[in-house]
């Protein structure tokens, strides 16, 4: 590898993170690090998590981050609820005086964004834009083409109550859903196996040295337009790309078969997925507050144009 692309990257790393103000010891001038307001976010964002959810996500050492919930805990910021799933796990959330805590922080930091990017006038803004979209794909690409490789191959008997299963144990773990939600899959998965259509519907599970990985079936709801349904990957197998690639085959079936659309339907606490979808071409085109699954959630459709 060239030194000279290595001093590139070093050098646009100092730039830019003087250019967002990340390099001091608090963010925004706030009495909080970078890292402490991205747990803020994501508690924000999320409505409740895990500590290992979090840190999972978030890619922060375990003992570090009990370090800072034990700030939040004692600034009154958070509150830790059992998990009814795994009692040895405590549901994190963001108190009333939390989220009034973020919110002039996260409202700072959009305006500081516009502010720089309004200043490039139309032509640097897309510029911009496009080459941090092409850098965040050509990295996960990148990671995706690591020596921890898998395959994709069609669902065989048993990989269907693996769906079921993984959709019960993670959904539950990281965002507190109920039974019912398991039951949900469960209907969807018995659905597929009883009434696929092999020419206009079909499934895919991500392999890794022999265990399933990852999860996504592409189903017909009419004529012309295709459901993505059931993405999931293992807690284990994050970070290489398999959830991109799953979205990826349903787009190219689902063209190949003749759609003209495909609509998914998620939730909004789930940010990994959806930055996926939106990788993908999605665009989110309706929201609705509701309570499903013992919880209160946004349901948001998707829909992406063949």
């Amino acid at each position: 590898m060239r030194v000279s692309h290595v001093e590139t990257v070093r050098a646009f790393n100092r730039f830019y993170t003087r250019r967002i103000g990340a390099l001091g010891n608090h963010w925004l001038a706030s009495p909080y690090s970078l890292t402490e307001m991205r747990v803020l976010y994501e508690l924000a964002h999320r409505g409740e998590a895990t500590a290992s959810a979090l840190g999972d996500e978030l890619g922060i050492d375990a003992g570090y981050l009990s370090r800072i919930l034990r700030k939040f805990d004692t600034e009154r910021l958070i509150t830790r609820t059992p998990s009814a799933a795994d009692a040895r796990q405590s549901l994190v959330r963001l108190t009333p005086l939390g989220r009034k805590t973020f919110a002039p922080y996260e409202a700072r930091a959009r305006e500081e964004v516009t502010t720089m990017l309004a200043a490039l006038g139309g032509d640097g803004r897309r510029k911009v834009v496009e080459a941090m979209h092409t850098i965040q794909r050509t990295l996960e690409d990148g990671v995706a083409a690591a020596p921890a490789a898998y395959v994709l191959r069609a669902p065989e008997p048993g990989d269907m109550g693996w769906i079921v299963q993984q959709h019960g144990r993670i959904y539950a773990r990281e965002w507190g859903y109920d039974a019912s939600f398991e039951a949900l899959v469960a209907r969807i998965a018995a659905d597929f196996i009883d009434h696929r259509d092999p020419e206009k519907e079909r499934g895919w599970i991500a392999e890794i040295d022999g265990e399933n990985a990852g999860s996504v079936l592409l189903v017909r709801k009419s004529a012309t337009v295709a459901k993505l349904r059931l993405l999931i990957v293992d807690p284990k197998a994050r970070g290489l790309g398999i959830g991109r690639r799953l979205v990826d085959e349903c787009v190219r079936f689902a063209r190949q078969a003749g759609y003209r659309r495909i609509t998914l339907w998620t939730h909004s606490q789930l940010l990994a997925a959806r930055a996926i979808y939106r990788q993908a071409g999605f665009v989110c085109v309706a929201r609705k507050p509701v309570r499903s699954f013992g919880k209160k959630l946004v349901d948001e459709i998707w829909e992406l144009t063949c």
